[in-house]
């Protein structure tokens, strides 16, 4: 590795990004944090919020995260998430209407609707929209 830092997000559905990175910013249960190459080892949960990649070359990337887990062993960064999107990979209209649909729900006072659901639903369409604009 030219930059001796490893960085791989995996989803459910696969591994999302394997590459070598500058640094990555996450964002962590008690705030956001940043690894760098030679980083002690950890574990941390991930939540909902922005993953930044700083690229080798010091551009930035932008995922929005719906939350999991982080390793960080030997310059090799593991995020396991539920789910991780790219700023331009975003769809905005879809991400609108999850949106809409979980402020209906937590209006209702119906005693069938899953609160702490549809506040995470919530929590988390509006992140990929703000990440959206993040490009």
């Amino acid at each position: 590795m030219a930059s001796g830092l490893l960085l791989e997000i995996v989803t459910p559905f696969g591994k999302t990004f394997s590459q070598e990175v500058h640094s990555c910013t996450i964002p962590g249960k008690d705030g956001k944090f940043q690894v760098l190459k030679n980083h002690a080892a950890l574990v941390a949960k991930v939540s909902v919020g922005i993953i930044k990649i700083e690229h080798v070359d010091k551009k930035a990337e932008y995922l929005a995260t719906g939350g999991g887990f982080c390793e960080v062993k030997d310059n090799v960064i593991r995020i396991m998430v539920e789910s991780a999107e790219f700023s331009d990979k975003i769809d905005v209209a879809r991400a609108k209407m999850a949106k809409e649909r979980a402020e209906k729900r937590l209006k209702t006072h119906d005693q069938h609707v899953d609160l702490d659901r549809a506040r995470l639903s919530l929590l988390r369409a509006l992140n990929r929209l703000k990440i959206a604009g993040v490009r």
